[in-house]
C-alpha cells in the first residue's frame, strides 16, 4: 500500500511526463504537494523506487520514469475542486499552455565521426556530449558529428552533431544510421522499394544507394541536431 502523498507525486511525475515528456523538478514536486523541503520529496522519491513504482535513469542530471501505477490509481482521474489546497489538484490540470521544458542536461555518449568504413561498434568511446533533455524525449541516445555534405538539403551540415535513439526499426522516410555489410555506418533517409533498401542522401549531387535487405542493419534514427557556431 502506498501512502496518500506517494500516490500524489507518482500521479505528478506521470501527469508531468505525458505533458512535456520531462520528468518534473524537485522544486515543482515540493509545491506540488505542498511539501516544506525537498527532503521530503527524497524520501518520497525513494520510498517509490524501493517499491519497483519509479526509477531513476542514469546519466541525467533530473529524470525519473514510472514502472508501474498503484492498481487504483490513474493519470486520467478528474482534478479536484479549483478551491482545494490539495496536491491533487495540482496533478490533472484542464489543458492550458504547455509550460517550458526543464533545463535538464544528459551526459550521452559521443561515438565520434559519422564516415565510411566504420561501424558505430568501432566508434564507441569514453567522450560525452551534454545535451538539453528536451532534445531527446524517450529511450536510450548517442551522439555522432556528421562528416560530408550528404545530407545538407536535410539541414544537416558538416560538422553537427546528429542525436541518434537506439533503435533496430524505421518507417520509410524517416533519417537513421544504418550499418551497410557490417562495414560502413552512413546517416541516411531510409526507403524500401521493390523488395530492395534505398539509403537516399539529401543532396541532388549525390545518388541513392541501393541494398539488399540483408546488407542494411539500422543502428538508430535521428531525434535531433546540435550545431555549434564558431
Amino acid at each position: 500500500m502506498l501512502t496518500r502523498k506517494q500516490h500524489e507525486l507518482i500521479r505528478f511525475i506521470q501527469a508531468r511526463l505525458e505533458e512535456s515528456g520531462v520528468s518534473p523538478s524537485f522544486e515543482e514536486m515540493k509545491e506540488a504537494l505542498d511539501l516544506k523541503s525537498k527532503s521530503g520529496v527524497h524520501r518520497l522519491i525513494s520510498a517509490l523506487e524501493e517499491r519497483g513504482f519509479i526509477r531513476r535513469l542514469p546519466n541525467r542530471a533530473r529524470a525519473l520514469e514510472v514502472l508501474r501505477q498503484p492498481d487504483d490509481v490513474t493519470t486520467k482521474a478528474p482534478a479536484r475542486a479549483a478551491n482545494s489546497n490539495s496536491a491533487a489538484a495540482a496533478v490533472i490540470r484542464p489543458p492550458e499552455a504547455r509550460p517550458a521544458p526543464a533545463n535538464d542536461v544528459i551526459e550521452i555518449p559521443l561515438h565520434g565521426r559519422i564516415a565510411a568504413g566504420v561501424p558505430i561498434e568501432a566508434m564507441e568511446t569514453s567522450a560525452t556530449l551534454p545535451v538539453p533533455a528536451a532534445l531527446l524525449g524517450a529511450g536510450d541516445h548517442y551522439a555522432l558529428e556528421v562528416s560530408g555534405d550528404s545530407m545538407i538539403e536535410a539541414g544537416i551540415l558538416d560538422g553537427d552533431y546528429a542525436l541518434i535513439r537506439r533503435t533496430d526499426t524505421a518507417r520509410d522516410g524517416e533519417i537513421v544510421v544504418a550499418l551497410v555489410r557490417g562495414e560502413e555506418a552512413t546517416l541516411k533517409y531510409l526507403r524500401r522499394e521493390n523488395g530492395r533498401v534505398r539509403l537516399d542522401p539529401a543532396n541532388a549531387a549525390y545518388e541513392p544507394q541501393i541494398y539488399d535487405p540483408r546488407e542494411v542493419v539500422v543502428q538508430g534514427k535521428l531525434a535531433g541536431l546540435l550545431r555549434r557556431y564558431h
